[in-house]
Protein backbone atom coordinates (compact mmCIF):
# COMPACT_ATOMS: atom_id res chain seq x y z
CA UNK A 1 0.00 0.00 0.00
CA UNK A 2 0.96 3.11 -0.75
CA UNK A 3 1.23 6.39 2.26
CA UNK A 4 0.63 9.65 2.34
CA UNK A 5 2.85 11.31 4.89
CA UNK A 6 2.28 14.97 6.49
CA UNK A 7 3.40 16.91 9.11
CA UNK A 8 2.07 19.23 11.87
CA UNK A 9 4.50 22.42 11.67
CA UNK A 10 5.61 25.21 13.87
CA UNK A 11 4.15 28.72 13.36
CA UNK A 12 6.78 30.55 11.30
CA UNK A 13 7.31 33.22 9.07
CA UNK A 14 6.39 33.97 5.52
CA UNK A 15 9.88 33.54 4.33
CA UNK A 16 10.72 30.48 6.57
CA UNK A 17 6.91 28.88 5.62
CA UNK A 18 7.51 29.42 2.10
CA UNK A 19 11.18 27.33 2.20
CA UNK A 20 9.73 24.81 3.94
CA UNK A 21 7.50 24.60 1.02
CA UNK A 22 9.49 24.40 -1.28
CA UNK A 23 12.08 21.86 0.88
CA UNK A 24 8.74 19.94 0.98
CA UNK A 25 8.81 19.47 -3.06
CA UNK A 26 12.17 18.26 -3.13
CA UNK A 27 11.19 15.52 -0.30
CA UNK A 28 8.62 14.85 -2.91
CA UNK A 29 10.39 13.99 -5.68
CA UNK A 30 13.38 12.02 -3.49
CA UNK A 31 10.32 9.89 -1.84
CA UNK A 32 8.05 9.44 -4.82
CA UNK A 33 4.71 10.27 -2.93
CA UNK A 34 2.60 12.84 -1.90
CA UNK A 35 3.60 15.06 0.91
CA UNK A 36 1.43 17.59 2.67
CA UNK A 37 2.45 20.18 5.41
CA UNK A 38 0.13 21.65 7.50
CA UNK A 39 1.22 25.22 9.29
CA UNK A 40 0.56 28.30 10.46
CA UNK A 41 1.59 31.43 10.55
CA UNK A 42 3.67 33.58 13.79
CA UNK A 43 1.51 36.77 12.75
CA UNK A 44 -1.16 37.67 10.77
CA UNK A 45 0.76 38.25 7.19
CA UNK A 46 -0.24 38.53 3.29
CA UNK A 47 1.10 35.95 0.41
CA UNK A 48 0.99 37.49 -2.64
CA UNK A 49 0.41 35.49 -5.85
CA UNK A 50 3.72 34.66 -7.68
CA UNK A 51 2.19 37.25 -10.58
CA UNK A 52 1.16 39.60 -8.67
CA UNK A 53 2.64 43.66 -8.70
CA UNK A 54 3.64 44.71 -5.03
CA UNK A 55 2.48 48.07 -5.35
CA UNK A 56 -1.21 46.75 -5.96
CA UNK A 57 -0.58 45.22 -2.27
CA UNK A 58 0.59 48.40 -0.92
CA UNK A 59 -2.83 50.33 -2.37
CA UNK A 60 -4.61 47.92 -0.34
CA UNK A 61 -5.82 50.29 2.72
CA UNK A 62 -7.21 47.22 4.80
CA UNK A 63 -4.00 45.17 5.07
CA UNK A 64 -1.36 48.37 5.67
CA UNK A 65 1.04 47.31 7.78
CA UNK A 66 0.59 43.54 7.63
CA UNK A 67 3.58 41.49 6.77
CA UNK A 68 4.22 40.77 2.94
CA UNK A 69 5.22 37.28 1.61
CA UNK A 70 5.26 36.31 -2.53
CA UNK A 71 4.62 32.63 -2.21
CA UNK A 72 6.41 30.52 -5.64
CA UNK A 73 2.94 29.79 -6.81
CA UNK A 74 0.40 32.16 -8.50
CA UNK A 75 -3.00 33.11 -7.59
CA UNK A 76 -4.34 35.95 -5.69
CA UNK A 77 -3.76 37.80 -2.34
CA UNK A 78 -4.56 35.55 0.75
CA UNK A 79 -4.90 37.13 4.28
CA UNK A 80 -3.05 34.16 6.87
CA UNK A 81 -3.49 33.79 10.09
CA UNK A 82 -6.57 32.86 10.96
CA UNK A 83 -6.82 29.49 8.46
CA UNK A 84 -5.89 26.31 7.64
CA UNK A 85 -2.76 26.77 5.40
CA UNK A 86 -1.88 23.73 3.92
CA UNK A 87 1.01 22.75 1.02
CA UNK A 88 1.18 19.42 -0.72
CA UNK A 89 3.93 18.17 -3.16
CA UNK A 90 3.54 15.32 -5.53
CA UNK A 91 5.69 14.13 -7.96
CA UNK A 92 4.35 14.32 -12.21
CA UNK A 93 4.80 10.78 -12.61
CA UNK A 94 2.11 10.39 -9.66
CA UNK A 95 -1.51 9.34 -10.62
CA UNK A 96 -2.68 13.14 -9.22
CA UNK A 97 0.88 14.68 -10.30
CA UNK A 98 0.39 14.55 -14.10
CA UNK A 99 -2.97 16.87 -14.48
CA UNK A 100 -3.13 20.58 -12.42
CA UNK A 101 -6.95 19.95 -12.05
CA UNK A 102 -6.79 16.47 -10.81
CA UNK A 103 -4.49 17.44 -7.34
CA UNK A 104 -6.71 20.60 -7.31
CA UNK A 105 -10.07 18.42 -7.03
CA UNK A 106 -8.89 15.55 -5.04
CA UNK A 107 -7.66 18.16 -2.46
CA UNK A 108 -11.05 20.01 -2.65
CA UNK A 109 -13.66 17.18 -3.22
CA UNK A 110 -12.07 15.68 -0.02
CA UNK A 111 -12.31 18.90 2.17
CA UNK A 112 -16.13 19.77 0.93
CA UNK A 113 -16.92 16.36 2.03
CA UNK A 114 -15.60 16.84 5.38
CA UNK A 115 -17.74 20.64 6.24
CA UNK A 116 -20.50 18.91 5.40
CA UNK A 117 -20.17 16.64 8.40
CA UNK A 118 -19.48 20.18 10.17
CA UNK A 119 -22.89 21.85 8.70
CA UNK A 120 -21.59 23.67 6.07
CA UNK A 121 -23.06 22.53 2.76
CA UNK A 122 -20.12 22.94 0.64
CA UNK A 123 -19.37 22.28 -3.27
CA UNK A 124 -17.02 23.20 -5.57
CA UNK A 125 -17.56 25.99 -7.72
CA UNK A 126 -18.08 25.07 -11.64
CA UNK A 127 -16.16 27.59 -13.73
CA UNK A 128 -18.50 29.28 -16.22
CA UNK A 129 -17.59 29.46 -19.96
CA UNK A 130 -15.22 31.71 -21.37
CA UNK A 131 -16.86 34.86 -23.78
CA UNK A 132 -15.12 34.79 -26.70
CA UNK A 133 -12.08 37.29 -26.45
CA UNK A 134 -11.32 36.17 -23.10
CA UNK A 135 -10.85 38.25 -19.54
CA UNK A 136 -11.98 41.77 -20.21
CA UNK A 137 -10.74 43.12 -16.94
CA UNK A 138 -8.10 42.41 -14.01
CA UNK A 139 -8.62 39.78 -11.48
CA UNK A 140 -9.46 40.84 -7.95
CA UNK A 141 -6.63 41.25 -5.84
CA UNK A 142 -7.22 38.63 -2.85
CA UNK A 143 -7.59 34.92 -3.75
CA UNK A 144 -11.30 34.78 -1.79
CA UNK A 145 -12.79 37.39 -4.20
CA UNK A 146 -11.90 35.25 -7.12
CA UNK A 147 -13.32 31.99 -8.64
CA UNK A 148 -11.88 29.03 -10.10
CA UNK A 149 -13.12 26.19 -10.93
CA UNK A 150 -12.50 23.57 -7.94
CA UNK A 151 -12.31 26.26 -5.48
CA UNK A 152 -14.85 25.43 -2.51
CA UNK A 153 -17.78 27.59 -2.07
CA UNK A 154 -21.15 28.00 -0.02
CA UNK A 155 -24.46 28.66 -1.15
CA UNK A 156 -26.21 31.76 1.13
CA UNK A 157 -29.70 31.98 0.18
CA UNK A 158 -29.83 33.61 -2.74
CA UNK A 159 -26.39 35.30 -2.48
CA UNK A 160 -23.64 35.06 -4.32
CA UNK A 161 -21.50 32.00 -2.67
CA UNK A 162 -18.79 32.32 -0.43
CA UNK A 163 -15.78 31.29 -1.36
CA UNK A 164 -13.65 29.41 2.10
CA UNK A 165 -10.99 27.72 0.27
CA UNK A 166 -8.60 28.06 -3.08
CA UNK A 167 -5.10 26.91 -4.15
CA UNK A 168 -2.63 28.00 -6.24
CA UNK A 169 -0.01 25.71 -8.08
CA UNK A 170 3.64 25.62 -9.01
CA UNK A 171 4.71 23.07 -11.58
CA UNK A 172 8.34 22.13 -10.79
CA UNK A 173 10.68 20.06 -13.12
CA UNK A 174 9.56 17.03 -11.33
CA UNK A 175 7.08 17.63 -8.81
CA UNK A 176 3.60 19.72 -8.68
CA UNK A 177 3.84 21.96 -5.32
CA UNK A 178 0.02 23.03 -4.33
CA UNK A 179 -0.75 26.03 -1.81
CA UNK A 180 -3.85 26.28 -0.08
CA UNK A 181 -6.22 27.87 2.33
CA UNK A 182 -9.30 27.33 3.93
CA UNK A 183 -10.50 30.13 5.75
CA UNK A 184 -11.75 29.17 9.41
CA UNK A 185 -12.89 32.88 10.88
CA UNK A 186 -12.13 36.35 9.47
CA UNK A 187 -9.29 37.62 10.67
CA UNK A 188 -9.38 40.83 12.88
CA UNK A 189 -5.89 42.50 11.80
CA UNK A 190 -7.34 43.48 8.53
CA UNK A 191 -9.93 45.46 7.70
CA UNK A 192 -12.40 46.17 4.97
CA UNK A 193 -12.59 44.16 1.61
CA UNK A 194 -8.97 42.32 3.06
CA UNK A 195 -11.56 40.36 5.87
CA UNK A 196 -13.62 37.52 4.64
CA UNK A 197 -15.64 35.28 6.15
CA UNK A 198 -14.59 32.12 7.32
CA UNK A 199 -16.47 28.54 8.23
CA UNK A 200 -17.06 29.53 11.95
CA UNK A 201 -18.53 32.36 10.67
CA UNK A 202 -21.30 30.68 8.69
CA UNK A 203 -24.86 29.70 9.74
CA UNK A 204 -25.12 26.76 10.61
CA UNK A 205 -21.61 25.38 11.56
CA UNK A 206 -21.51 22.64 13.97
CA UNK A 207 -17.89 21.96 15.82
CA UNK A 208 -15.28 23.27 17.95
CA UNK A 209 -13.29 26.01 16.52
CA UNK A 210 -10.42 26.19 18.59
CA UNK A 211 -9.63 22.67 17.92
CA UNK A 212 -7.21 23.12 15.10
CA UNK A 213 -6.09 19.76 14.38
CA UNK A 214 -9.89 17.28 14.28
CA UNK A 215 -10.96 19.13 11.11
CA UNK A 216 -7.25 18.73 9.24
CA UNK A 217 -6.84 14.87 10.12
CA UNK A 218 -10.64 14.15 9.20
CA UNK A 219 -9.67 15.56 5.82
CA UNK A 220 -6.22 13.92 5.18
CA UNK A 221 -7.89 10.61 6.54
CA UNK A 222 -10.65 10.91 3.61
CA UNK A 223 -8.21 11.95 1.00
CA UNK A 224 -5.89 8.94 1.94
CA UNK A 225 -8.96 7.13 1.45
CA UNK A 226 -9.73 8.25 -2.09
CA UNK A 227 -5.63 7.90 -2.90
CA UNK A 228 -6.11 3.97 -1.81
CA UNK A 229 -3.06 5.45 0.63
CA UNK A 230 -2.27 4.92 4.37
CA UNK A 231 -2.24 7.72 6.30
CA UNK A 232 0.91 8.71 8.13
CA UNK A 233 2.00 11.17 10.75
CA UNK A 234 5.57 12.04 10.65
CA UNK A 235 7.45 14.55 13.13
CA UNK A 236 7.52 18.37 11.92
CA UNK A 237 11.30 17.75 11.63
CA UNK A 238 11.32 16.98 7.96
CA UNK A 239 12.94 19.98 6.40
CA UNK A 240 16.19 19.43 9.01
CA UNK A 241 17.30 16.54 7.01
CA UNK A 242 17.76 19.80 4.36
CA UNK A 243 18.12 22.50 6.69
CA UNK A 244 21.15 24.19 4.63
CA UNK A 245 18.18 24.24 2.02
CA UNK A 246 15.86 25.43 4.34
CA UNK A 247 17.84 28.06 5.46
CA UNK A 248 18.83 29.47 2.10
CA UNK A 249 15.35 29.35 0.61
CA UNK A 250 14.30 31.12 3.38
CA UNK A 251 16.33 33.80 3.00
CA UNK A 252 15.29 34.11 -0.58
CA UNK A 253 11.75 34.39 0.49
CA UNK A 254 12.40 36.81 2.50
CA UNK A 255 14.47 38.92 0.62
CA UNK A 256 12.92 42.06 -0.68
CA UNK A 257 14.19 41.73 -4.02
CA UNK A 258 11.94 38.36 -4.21
CA UNK A 259 9.48 40.45 -2.68
CA UNK A 260 9.50 43.13 -5.15
CA UNK A 261 10.39 41.41 -8.41
CA UNK A 262 6.33 42.65 -9.67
Amino acid sequence: MSHLRFWWDVDADGGSNMGADECLAMESQRRGGLLVRIYGWRSTTVSLGRFQKLEDARGVAGIGGVPLVRRPSGGGAIVHGSDLTYAAAVPKGHAWGASPQRLYDAMHGAMAGVLATYGIPAMLHAAAPTAAGGRTEDEPFFCFDRRSAGDIVVGLGGRRPVKVMGSAQRRLEGVVLQHGSLLLRGNPDVTGGARHPGITDLPGFRGDPSDRRELPRRWLERVAVDLGAELVEEPADFHRVAADELAELSRRFLDDGWTSRR
